[in-house]
């Protein structure tokens, strides 16, 4: 059990269907500066996989005749993918809303210290980990070290103009659990993270999302060695809020992989379960009609009770 992932089995999610699609998430590769791990993509700096030109084109013809308003780029470090300043350009061209998740220390990484201005400069919304405002629990998580080095990313946007009153460029920064538990309530955390953060540091936000971990890939591994892997997808469901199923994510987003195949949400993806439409095995984001999507039923297991639990979790954090 220590050595590979627990299956997840399809259980009782309850089912639910799509809505229009405004929001197409990109997932440029693996490839990773850190890792952590509570990372449900299994990222790291020895992973290979990378969104090619070709696939890149594919999404930005999707976004030409899709409608779809908002673009958000995950990884790994999306920024570390060589065609991430190209299709940011393009896509900001087109009119579409960019939202770059973004590990905050690949802004110091070679290579990359004018990417903070690249990214003001385009308007392009960032979304930062920063699992905790303590340094201790930080690095704990996520590598010696990387406190620092978000402090330094989070100074470089701010100087900027990010999370400033009136500026128009929004940073909002991301809280997971330390382990198997959900996350506290999102408004009394932010508030503790805004006095902490500006007090002792002099860092500004626009907002705090508080996203679940989910039981998938390396966090699923370390749950599994310790034995909590059970007891935590039983937390997850016993959790479970009806009233959170109108507003997770997966309504209106589909998610793309690096090799441009489309799933229902970015979990489902690390999974391999295939977006729901058309009884195909695989749908790719060339061929993807959104229009065809709206009112499809869903791919759901187990892993889904995350978004659901509690106040509910998704890529915009808290639900309820």
């Amino acid at each position: 059990m220590a050595n590979r992932e627990p299956v997840l089995a399809l259980g009782d999610f309850p089912a639910i269907k799509r809505s229009a699609v405004t929001t197409l998430q990109v997932n440029l590769g693996y490839v990773c500066n850190q890792t952590c791990f509570h990372c449900h993509v299994n990222a790291g700096p020895n992973r290979k996989e990378s969104m090619a030109h070709e696939t890149v084109e594919n999404v930005l013809a999707f976004l030409g005749r899709s409608g779809v308003h908002t673009l958000d780029l995950t990884g790994g470090a999306p920024e570390l993918n060589p065609h991430f300043r190209e299709l940011v350009s393009r896509a900001r061209a087109l009119g579409v809303e960019v939202i770059d998740r973004c590990n905050l220390t690949v802004l110091g990484q070679p290579g990359q210290q004018d990417l903070a201005a690249f990214l003001a400069s385009h308007r392009v919304a960032v979304i930062a980990s920063l699992p905790c405002y303590l340094e201790e629990n930080v690095n704990a998580q996520r590598g010696d070290g990387v406190f620092d080095g978000s402090l330094s990313g989070l100074r470089a946007l701010n100087a900027l103009g990010y999370g400033q009153p009136g500026s128009g460029l929004e940073l909002n920064l991301v809280f997971n659990p330390q382990g198997p538990q959900l996350p506290p309530p999102q408004a009394a955390l932010e508030a503790d993270y805004r006095a902490h953060l500006g007090n002792r540091y002099g860092i500004v936000f626009n907002r705090l999302l508080t996203i679940a971990n989910m039981p998938i890939n390396r966090f699923a591994k370390t749950l599994a060695r310790k034995g909590e892997y059970n007891r935590y997808l039983q937390l997850l469901r016993q959790a479970h809020q009806d009233a959170n199923l109108e507003q997770v994510m997966c309504r209106s987003l589909v998610s793309v992989d690096w090799q441009g195949f489309a799933y229902d949400c970015d979990f489902n993806q690390m999974l391999h379960i295939p977006l729901a439409a058309g009884g195909r095995p695989r749908s790719h984001i060339r061929d993807l009609d959104p229009a065809a999507l709206a009112g499809r039923n869903i791919a759901v297991a187990d892993h889904c009770y995350g978004c659901t639990a509690g106040q509910g979790s998704s890529c915009g954090g808290a639900l309820a």
